[in-house]
């Protein structure tokens, strides 16, 4: 008789089965090699079904989108005064070995016929026991952008869940969060490195930055302001004493500014030093310098350094692309010479000011600073 052939395979709960006839033949079946293969197939597809029902179901779009928060919502909703306390905890955080601070990263965007120039800067970092950490990214000196009645610089903050990891909000501040957590370490190192008494307070260069300064001192004590800058120092001074209801003045020198300044704020594109120590007041001064921040900058000379109570906001950058790498290059000083970093006067670790020495605070800019802004404007808008 004719054997008969199997049934074709059918789909089942997901399984394909082999059906064998009803009736088998009287003459004994001999596996085929065909038959082998189907078999292990089977058992390999019954495997692969126990496995699935025990593993559980992975999803890979489970986190809502970040939200977008633009920049006039950014800029009508921050200030320098939200971020002094969460900058001041930064430091304070930073100096105890609380924050996680890698080192900036840098890249430089060459001037060419279809780039340029230009610098990114991103940093970002996080402080134990907060719930978010934040990534900056910064784009400086992008000149040409004027010509297309753009600014020069913009940037981006993400601040991030610490608990998930998924990113909660990206702000778009073009420098604008960047400004305030700079001013408010202005504040920061005012508050601990100037005694009650030193009031007049200089302002080398006029720009956003030299503003967001002016607030934070004027949130420390009352102060008398002078203005000097190459340009903008009388809009400046006009603009600072109707805001803030103090008198400001303008210099005619940075000479000028210097002899009279119990503090010193210079904020300028670094490209040469602002002042001379000959210059600086006999009776003491801080000066506080927030202009250098790459390889390529500084505005304080080597030797008003090496005379100073020198005070880094982070040593192992301000020694790379702060005002200190310039005087460790010029073998005016060592890292031993850094009397402290700024956390460690905050923490009371060390003395800020002590009599009428020269006091160099050195602002660099630290992700620790930009985790604590980040989690102010989460805090505030992130609710919105």
């Amino acid at each position: 008789s004719t054997r008969t052939h199997h049934q074709c395979w059918q789909d089942q709960d997901g399984i394909k089965s082999l059906i064998l006839p009803p009736r088998l033949p009287l003459e004994p079946i001999m596996l085929t090699s065909f038959t082998r293969q189907t078999t292990r197939f089977v058992k390999t597809c019954l495997v692969n079904q126990q496995r699935q029902a025990t593993t559980p179901t992975r999803s890979f779009s489970a986190f809502p989108a970040p939200k977008l928060f633009d920049y006039e919502t950014v800029t009508s909703s921050l200030t320098v005064g939200d971020a002094i306390e969460s900058v001041e905890e930064a430091f304070s955080a930073l100096a105890k070995g609380k924050v996680d601070v890698p080192m900036p990263m840098h890249i430089g965007v060459e001037e060419s016929s279809v780039a340029g120039p230009g610098d990114c800067h991103i940093k970002g970092g996080y402080v134990a026991a907060t719930p978010t950490f934040t990534v900056k990214l910064a784009c400086v000196s992008f000149y040409k952008n004027i010509e297309k009645g753009l600014p020069p610089g913009s940037g981006i903050f993400i601040v991030v869940n610490a608990v998930t990891g998924a990113p909660l909000g990206v702000f778009q501040e073009n420098r604008f969060m960047t400004d305030l957590r700079t001013g408010a370490a202005g504040a920061v190192a005012m508050k601990h490195c100037t005694s009650a008494s030193q009031d007049v307070v200089g302002f080398i260069g006029c720009g956003a930055i030299a503003r967001n300064m002016a607030r934070a001192a004027a949130a420390v004590r009352p102060i008398k302001g002078i203005a000097f800058g190459l340009a903008g120092s009388e809009e400046f001074a006009a603009e600072m004493s109707e805001e803030l209801g103090m008198p400001f003045e303008v210099a005619g020198s940075a000479e000028e500014l210097c002899g009279k300044s119990d503090v010193i704020f210079t904020q300028t594109p670094g490209a040469e030093t602002v002042l001379e120590k000959s210059w600086l007041n006999p009776a003491g001064v801080t000066i506080i310098a927030s202009g250098s921040d790459q390889p390529t900058k500084q505005e304080i000379p080597n030797d008003v350094l090496k005379a100073s109570k020198y005070i880094s906001d982070l040593t192992k950058q301000t020694s790379k692309v702060g005002e200190l790498r310039g005087a460790l290059q010029a073998g005016e000083m060592t890292e031993d010479d850094v009397y402290a970093e700024l956390g460690e006067v905050v923490n009371g670790d060390k003395p800020g000011r002590e009599g009428d020495e020269i006091i160099v605070v050195d602002l660099t800019g630290t992700g620790a600073q930009d985790a604590a802004i980040g989690q102010v404007a989460w805090d505030k808008l992130g609710g919105v």
